[in-house]
């Protein structure tokens, strides 16, 4: 390859990489191994009917995942928070992305009992906190103060 062609290659290839590298960070489809993050948003001056906010859409808290194979533990805990950590115990996990988990003690403190394909399940008969979550992006945009539609999910 003559210099021009790999010089145009440079300029091509780099910005397509980048681009891709940003793709991949932003939609979490590569995290650390047998983690998962949960994007959460609340509803202030104003409350949740079903999907929709009837106040301003603000950031919530995001919790973290960690499934443990080899002890059949999960561990979550609310990033930035000084809340110790909580453990799910007796979990039958595929992956950190595929997991479920029985009720416990700690069931109150968690969003969920099990993930489907990266995904929080929903289980009206869990003892779990209630939640409204959206994409890593959103999350991203609604903190840097861009305003979208109420309805989430």
């Amino acid at each position: 390859m003559d210099q021009g062609k790999r010089f145009k290659f440079r300029w091509l290839a780099t910005p397509a990489l980048l681009f891709f590298a940003f793709f991949v960070w932003t939609t979490d489809r590569v995290t650390i191994q047998g983690e998962r993050t949960i994007h959460t948003v609340d509803c202030r001056d104003g409350s949740w009917t079903g999907n929709r906010c009837n106040g301003t859409v603000v950031v919530g808290p995001r919790y973290r995942y960690r499934a443990l194979k080899q002890r059949g533990e999960v561990l979550f805990w609310i990033l930035g928070s000084q809340e110790p950590s909580e453990k799910l115990t007796d979990c039958k996990i595929q992956d950190g992305r595929n997991w479920t988990c029985p009720a416990s003690a700690s069931a109150s403190k968690s969003l969920t009992l099990a993930l489907s394909r990266g995904e929080p399940v929903r289980n009206p008969a869990w003892p779990t906190r209630p939640f409204h979550s959206v994409s890593k992006v959103s999350w991203l945009l609604l903190r840097f103060g861009f305003r979208f539609a109420q309805a989430i999910d």
